[in-house]
Protein backbone atom coordinates (compact mmCIF):
# COMPACT_ATOMS: atom_id res chain seq x y z
CA UNK A 1 0.00 0.00 0.00
CA UNK A 2 1.61 3.34 -0.89
CA UNK A 3 0.08 7.06 -0.68
CA UNK A 4 -0.40 7.37 -4.58
CA UNK A 5 -2.90 4.07 -3.79
CA UNK A 6 -4.44 6.15 -1.30
CA UNK A 7 -5.09 9.11 -3.00
CA UNK A 8 -6.89 7.03 -5.77
CA UNK A 9 -8.86 5.83 -3.03
CA UNK A 10 -9.71 9.24 -1.67
CA UNK A 11 -10.23 10.74 -5.23
CA UNK A 12 -12.80 7.34 -6.42
CA UNK A 13 -14.41 7.96 -2.79
CA UNK A 14 -15.46 11.75 -3.30
CA UNK A 15 -16.38 11.93 -6.98
CA UNK A 16 -18.31 8.39 -7.10
CA UNK A 17 -17.43 7.92 -10.69
CA UNK A 18 -14.37 6.21 -12.23
CA UNK A 19 -14.26 8.63 -14.99
CA UNK A 20 -14.38 11.91 -13.28
CA UNK A 21 -11.96 10.07 -10.53
CA UNK A 22 -9.63 9.03 -13.37
CA UNK A 23 -9.43 13.00 -14.77
CA UNK A 24 -9.07 14.19 -10.87
CA UNK A 25 -6.15 11.52 -10.14
CA UNK A 26 -4.57 11.88 -13.73
CA UNK A 27 -4.26 8.14 -14.87
CA UNK A 28 -6.83 5.98 -16.88
CA UNK A 29 -9.59 4.56 -16.14
CA UNK A 30 -8.75 1.00 -16.08
CA UNK A 31 -5.20 2.13 -14.24
CA UNK A 32 -7.19 3.42 -11.65
CA UNK A 33 -9.64 0.47 -11.58
CA UNK A 34 -6.87 -1.85 -11.44
CA UNK A 35 -4.90 0.32 -8.12
CA UNK A 36 -8.41 0.58 -6.67
CA UNK A 37 -8.75 -3.67 -6.92
CA UNK A 38 -5.14 -4.37 -5.49
CA UNK A 39 -5.93 -2.05 -2.75
CA UNK A 40 -9.05 -4.06 -2.23
CA UNK A 41 -6.90 -7.64 -2.44
CA UNK A 42 -4.29 -5.70 0.28
CA UNK A 43 -7.38 -5.12 2.57
CA UNK A 44 -8.66 -8.16 1.95
CA UNK A 45 -12.25 -6.43 1.69
CA UNK A 46 -14.54 -4.64 -0.70
CA UNK A 47 -14.32 -1.18 -0.66
CA UNK A 48 -16.80 -0.13 -3.10
CA UNK A 49 -19.64 -1.18 -4.68
CA UNK A 50 -19.84 -0.73 -8.78
CA UNK A 51 -22.61 -1.74 -10.95
CA UNK A 52 -23.20 -0.31 -14.24
CA UNK A 53 -24.79 2.99 -12.91
CA UNK A 54 -23.36 3.67 -9.88
CA UNK A 55 -20.19 3.45 -7.24
CA UNK A 56 -20.29 3.65 -3.52
CA UNK A 57 -18.67 3.24 -0.65
CA UNK A 58 -19.31 -0.02 1.82
CA UNK A 59 -19.40 0.04 5.47
CA UNK A 60 -15.61 -1.06 5.20
CA UNK A 61 -15.38 0.98 2.82
CA UNK A 62 -16.69 4.01 5.06
CA UNK A 63 -13.91 2.61 7.49
CA UNK A 64 -11.13 2.73 5.31
CA UNK A 65 -11.95 6.44 4.14
CA UNK A 66 -11.26 7.74 7.38
CA UNK A 67 -7.90 5.64 7.48
CA UNK A 68 -7.22 7.04 3.83
CA UNK A 69 -7.51 10.87 5.03
CA UNK A 70 -5.29 10.93 8.15
CA UNK A 71 -2.91 8.48 6.20
CA UNK A 72 -2.40 11.00 3.49
CA UNK A 73 -2.97 14.20 6.01
CA UNK A 74 0.34 12.65 8.24
CA UNK A 75 2.04 12.08 4.99
CA UNK A 76 2.01 15.91 3.63
CA UNK A 77 2.74 16.67 7.22
CA UNK A 78 6.37 15.11 7.26
CA UNK A 79 6.92 16.07 4.14
CA UNK A 80 6.44 19.55 4.76
CA UNK A 81 8.34 19.28 7.46
CA UNK A 82 11.21 17.27 6.14
CA UNK A 83 11.18 20.07 3.80
CA UNK A 84 11.20 22.67 6.07
CA UNK A 85 14.93 23.56 6.04
CA UNK A 86 14.14 23.82 2.64
CA UNK A 87 14.40 27.87 1.57
CA UNK A 88 10.66 27.53 -0.10
CA UNK A 89 8.05 25.46 1.04
CA UNK A 90 6.20 23.03 -1.63
CA UNK A 91 2.95 20.69 -1.33
CA UNK A 92 -0.37 21.34 -2.05
CA UNK A 93 -2.69 23.07 0.31
CA UNK A 94 -6.42 22.34 0.00
CA UNK A 95 -8.86 25.05 0.82
CA UNK A 96 -13.18 25.16 0.91
CA UNK A 97 -15.36 28.41 0.33
CA UNK A 98 -18.11 30.02 -0.70
CA UNK A 99 -18.35 31.27 -4.46
CA UNK A 100 -18.61 34.51 -2.90
CA UNK A 101 -16.09 33.87 -0.72
CA UNK A 102 -13.85 32.91 -3.68
CA UNK A 103 -14.01 36.14 -5.53
CA UNK A 104 -13.79 38.68 -2.03
CA UNK A 105 -11.97 37.13 1.18
CA UNK A 106 -9.74 34.27 -0.58
CA UNK A 107 -8.72 36.72 -3.62
CA UNK A 108 -7.09 39.09 -1.08
CA UNK A 109 -5.43 37.04 0.50
CA UNK A 110 -4.21 34.65 -2.55
CA UNK A 111 -2.65 37.58 -4.12
CA UNK A 112 -0.40 38.54 -1.11
CA UNK A 113 0.23 34.20 -0.70
CA UNK A 114 1.36 33.62 -4.37
CA UNK A 115 4.35 35.66 -4.22
CA UNK A 116 5.94 34.61 -0.80
CA UNK A 117 5.02 30.46 -1.88
CA UNK A 118 5.44 30.02 -5.35
CA UNK A 119 5.79 26.73 -4.60
CA UNK A 120 2.40 25.62 -2.71
CA UNK A 121 -0.39 24.48 -4.65
CA UNK A 122 -3.82 25.86 -4.16
CA UNK A 123 -6.44 23.10 -4.66
CA UNK A 124 -9.33 24.93 -3.99
CA UNK A 125 -12.86 23.62 -3.93
CA UNK A 126 -16.18 25.99 -4.06
CA UNK A 127 -19.66 25.12 -2.51
CA UNK A 128 -22.35 26.09 0.14
CA UNK A 129 -21.01 27.78 2.97
CA UNK A 130 -22.79 25.17 5.37
CA UNK A 131 -20.41 22.92 4.57
CA UNK A 132 -17.40 24.75 5.32
CA UNK A 133 -16.97 24.10 8.86
CA UNK A 134 -18.00 20.33 8.52
CA UNK A 135 -15.56 19.36 5.81
CA UNK A 136 -12.60 20.22 8.00
CA UNK A 137 -13.94 18.19 10.23
CA UNK A 138 -14.25 15.52 8.31
CA UNK A 139 -10.57 15.44 7.16
CA UNK A 140 -11.46 16.45 3.73
CA UNK A 141 -10.01 19.77 3.71
CA UNK A 142 -7.16 21.75 5.39
CA UNK A 143 -8.22 25.40 5.50
CA UNK A 144 -12.01 26.71 5.08
CA UNK A 145 -13.22 30.14 5.11
CA UNK A 146 -16.59 29.94 7.22
CA UNK A 147 -18.79 31.71 9.73
CA UNK A 148 -18.06 30.77 13.01
CA UNK A 149 -21.40 29.06 14.57
CA UNK A 150 -22.10 29.58 18.21
CA UNK A 151 -20.76 25.93 19.42
CA UNK A 152 -17.32 25.75 17.69
CA UNK A 153 -16.33 21.63 17.22
CA UNK A 154 -13.64 20.38 19.32
CA UNK A 155 -10.61 20.71 17.81
CA UNK A 156 -11.13 23.59 15.72
CA UNK A 157 -9.26 26.63 15.26
CA UNK A 158 -11.04 29.73 14.02
CA UNK A 159 -9.10 33.34 13.09
CA UNK A 160 -11.68 35.98 12.27
CA UNK A 161 -11.34 38.36 9.09
CA UNK A 162 -14.41 40.05 9.03
CA UNK A 163 -18.25 40.60 10.22
CA UNK A 164 -20.94 40.49 7.86
CA UNK A 165 -24.62 41.54 8.68
CA UNK A 166 -27.61 39.06 7.52
CA UNK A 167 -30.04 40.93 5.44
CA UNK A 168 -33.39 40.84 4.65
CA UNK A 169 -33.78 41.21 1.33
CA UNK A 170 -36.78 41.82 -1.44
CA UNK A 171 -36.73 42.32 -5.33
CA UNK A 172 -37.06 45.87 -6.18
CA UNK A 173 -39.63 45.29 -9.34
CA UNK A 174 -41.76 43.08 -8.60
CA UNK A 175 -45.01 44.07 -10.54
CA UNK A 176 -47.83 41.16 -11.49
CA UNK A 177 -46.31 38.96 -8.43
CA UNK A 178 -48.43 38.88 -5.57
CA UNK A 179 -45.47 40.07 -2.79
CA UNK A 180 -46.55 42.44 -0.10
CA UNK A 181 -43.35 43.80 1.53
CA UNK A 182 -44.46 43.32 5.67
CA UNK A 183 -43.99 46.11 8.37
CA UNK A 184 -42.26 45.85 11.16
CA UNK A 185 -43.60 43.08 13.80
CA UNK A 186 -46.90 42.74 11.78
CA UNK A 187 -47.69 39.16 12.36
CA UNK A 188 -50.17 38.53 9.74
CA UNK A 189 -48.15 39.81 6.60
CA UNK A 190 -44.79 37.88 7.65
CA UNK A 191 -47.09 35.01 8.24
CA UNK A 192 -48.15 35.49 4.57
CA UNK A 193 -45.36 36.88 2.75
CA UNK A 194 -43.29 33.82 0.72
CA UNK A 195 -39.80 33.59 2.42
CA UNK A 196 -36.63 31.68 -0.09
CA UNK A 197 -34.45 30.62 2.79
CA UNK A 198 -30.87 28.77 2.96
CA UNK A 199 -31.51 25.11 3.73
CA UNK A 200 -29.51 24.81 6.69
CA UNK A 201 -26.40 26.56 8.14
CA UNK A 202 -26.14 29.41 10.67
CA UNK A 203 -28.06 31.34 8.38
CA UNK A 204 -31.41 29.37 8.45
CA UNK A 205 -30.74 29.11 12.34
CA UNK A 206 -30.78 32.82 12.83
CA UNK A 207 -34.01 33.08 11.05
CA UNK A 208 -35.77 30.05 12.44
CA UNK A 209 -34.69 32.00 15.84
CA UNK A 210 -36.21 35.27 14.18
CA UNK A 211 -39.66 33.80 13.38
CA UNK A 212 -40.01 31.71 16.53
CA UNK A 213 -39.24 35.31 18.40
CA UNK A 214 -42.34 37.13 16.50
CA UNK A 215 -44.27 34.14 16.81
CA UNK A 216 -44.57 33.24 13.74
CA UNK A 217 -44.43 29.92 11.28
CA UNK A 218 -43.16 31.30 7.69
CA UNK A 219 -44.23 30.67 4.57
CA UNK A 220 -41.39 29.24 2.60
CA UNK A 221 -41.41 29.38 -1.27
CA UNK A 222 -37.83 27.78 -1.61
CA UNK A 223 -35.17 26.50 0.15
CA UNK A 224 -31.58 27.05 -1.19
CA UNK A 225 -28.38 25.63 -0.99
CA UNK A 226 -26.13 28.86 -1.42
CA UNK A 227 -26.76 32.66 -1.02
CA UNK A 228 -26.04 33.44 -4.52
CA UNK A 229 -28.87 31.41 -5.62
CA UNK A 230 -30.90 33.35 -2.61
CA UNK A 231 -30.12 36.98 -4.20
CA UNK A 232 -31.16 35.66 -7.82
CA UNK A 233 -34.72 33.84 -6.53
CA UNK A 234 -35.29 37.19 -4.86
CA UNK A 235 -34.49 39.75 -7.94
CA UNK A 236 -36.84 37.68 -9.84
CA UNK A 237 -39.92 38.63 -7.54
CA UNK A 238 -40.47 34.99 -5.76
CA UNK A 239 -40.08 36.34 -2.26
CA UNK A 240 -38.16 37.98 0.44
CA UNK A 241 -34.48 35.85 1.18
CA UNK A 242 -31.71 36.19 3.69
CA UNK A 243 -28.15 36.83 2.52
CA UNK A 244 -24.88 37.90 4.09
CA UNK A 245 -24.20 41.33 3.21
CA UNK A 246 -21.02 40.03 1.57
CA UNK A 247 -23.00 38.39 -0.97
CA UNK A 248 -24.76 41.24 -1.61
CA UNK A 249 -22.16 43.14 -2.09
CA UNK A 250 -20.61 40.94 -4.35
CA UNK A 251 -23.87 40.02 -6.68
CA UNK A 252 -24.05 40.85 -10.11
CA UNK A 253 -28.28 40.85 -9.23
CA UNK A 254 -27.55 43.88 -6.10
CA UNK A 255 -29.64 46.59 -7.99
CA UNK A 256 -32.33 44.93 -8.51
CA UNK A 257 -32.91 43.75 -4.91
CA UNK A 258 -33.35 46.18 -1.75
CA UNK A 259 -32.54 45.57 1.72
CA UNK A 260 -35.29 45.57 4.17
CA UNK A 261 -35.20 47.61 7.66
CA UNK A 262 -36.31 44.82 9.67
CA UNK A 263 -35.96 45.07 13.78
CA UNK A 264 -34.26 43.41 15.49
CA UNK A 265 -31.76 42.77 13.39
CA UNK A 266 -29.99 38.98 12.79
CA UNK A 267 -26.65 38.24 14.58
CA UNK A 268 -24.40 39.10 11.73
CA UNK A 269 -21.44 36.27 10.34
CA UNK A 270 -18.04 36.59 11.79
CA UNK A 271 -16.38 35.14 9.17
CA UNK A 272 -12.56 33.54 9.07
CA UNK A 273 -10.31 30.85 8.74
CA UNK A 274 -11.30 27.67 10.02
CA UNK A 275 -8.72 24.56 10.12
CA UNK A 276 -8.16 21.69 12.89
CA UNK A 277 -5.59 22.70 15.58
CA UNK A 278 -3.30 19.72 14.19
CA UNK A 279 -2.99 20.93 11.04
CA UNK A 280 -1.66 24.26 12.18
CA UNK A 281 1.77 21.93 12.66
CA UNK A 282 1.93 21.56 8.62
CA UNK A 283 4.22 24.48 8.07
CA UNK A 284 2.04 24.76 4.47
CA UNK A 285 -1.39 25.42 6.55
CA UNK A 286 1.09 27.52 9.10
CA UNK A 287 1.53 29.73 6.24
CA UNK A 288 -1.60 30.10 4.79
CA UNK A 289 -3.28 30.72 8.54
CA UNK A 290 -0.44 33.56 9.50
CA UNK A 291 -2.14 35.92 6.16
CA UNK A 292 -4.47 36.95 9.01
CA UNK A 293 -2.70 38.97 11.55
Amino acid sequence: MNIRSLNHFLALAEHLHFGQASIASNISVSALSRNIRHLEEETGVTLFIRDNRSVRLTAKGQQFLQYAKEATRQWRVICNELAGSSDELQGELSLYCSVTASHSILFDLLNRFRPDYPGIEIKLHTGDPEHAISRIVAGEEEVSIAALPRTVPRGLAFKAITKSPLLFIAPVNHAGIELTLPKHHNKTQWGQVPMILSEGGIARTRVNEWFRQLGVSPRIYAQVAGNEAIVSMVSLGLGIGVVPEIVLDNSLLADRVQILDVKPTLEPYNLGLCTLKRSLANPLVGAFWNLVD
